[in-house]
């Protein structure tokens, strides 16, 4: 995910209710982003198929952060509420059970009783991704070919570097977001370092938040540098800019892939959430 929805609302506690997080992964290649959608598979509509025909009970998950169409995920994160006595039946064998009726490119890799104050959206400090691609002239490790993405040009990687460190801190980052209606395009990038290991680079970006197209936007802008095309002041100077900048490119899609999500101590969950909603509102 790239981006946070103001619309989506968190789910409600109580009644002999526990909160359930979720750690989840998946291989995007073949889904239509993380977001239920009539006719397509989506990340949340085969997980809530697959805990609801376990469970028997309806799930709805709350998530950290909705991935785009074929970005995938090793740290995802949800929460769901569920009845207590339920859970407490299912919990020891869930992630097994889960496994055989999940499809192959989805799977739970974890689920524990959270504190009722954990929202796996609004109390997340920071979501963190890596953008891998190789300009090796033979594309893609065959192994890694899903979370690789081939780029047919040899890039200056130092160049790259210089660039990515102009674009950090508290910015209005329009230029690199499509836009939502009502939603905020301020971020703080916490992070964005691109690195070499022999023909394959990968970009690691780190932020309180991102918003629609955001990381493979920022990519794309950082490839252009790393081509010779733009100079490497280029990708700051459009944080001047107030609506998004057409010349700016979207890397594909598969190279992206969400690492993991940082949530405060238990004790501070709560204030993180207030602080969050207020951000969004």
């Amino acid at each position: 995910m790239e981006h946070l929805h103001v619309d989506e609302p968190a789910t409600g506690t109580g009644g002999g209710l526990v909160r359930v997080r979720l750690g989840i992964a998946y291989d995007g290649t073949a889904l239509h982003g993380w977001a239920r959608q009539p006719g397509q598979r989506t990340v949340q509509g085969e997980l809530e198929l697959g805990l609801a025909t376990v469970l028997r009970h309806d799930v709805d998950l709350t998530v950290a952060g909705r991935t785009d169409a074929g970005v995938h995920a090793t740290g995802q994160v949800a929460h769901t509420d569920l009845p207590a006595a339920l859970f407490a039946v299912h919990e020891g064998r869930l992630l097994r059970r889960l496994r055989g009726v999940l499809p192959p490119d989805v799977a739970v890799t974890g689920a524990r009783v959270v504190s009722d104050a954990f929202d796996a959206r609004f109390g997340a400090l920071a979501r963190h991704y890596v953008y891998r691609l190789t300009d090796a002239d033979s594309g893609p490790p065959p192994l890694r070919r899903a979370d690789t993405a081939a780029w047919g040009r040899r890039l200056e990687v130092p160049a790259m570097r210089v660039a990515a460190a102009l674009l950090l801190g508290q910015q209005d980052f329009a230029a690199y977001c499509r836009r939502r209606e009502g939603a905020t395009t301020i971020r703080t990038l916490l992070d964005l370092d691109v690195s070499r290991d022999g023909d394959v680079i990968e970009i690691r970006a780190s932020a309180d938040a991102f918003c629609h197209s955001m990381v493979r936007s920022l990519v794309g802008a950082l490839i252009a540098v790393g081509e010779g095309r733009r100079p490497a002041g280029w990708p700051a100077s459009l944080l001047t800019m107030t609506t998004r900048a057409n010349d700016v490119p979207v890397a594909p899609a598969g190279g992206l892939t969400l690492v993991r999500v940082d949530y405060p101590p238990d004790d501070q969950l709560a204030a993180r959430a207030l602080v969050t909603r207020a951000k969004r509102a």
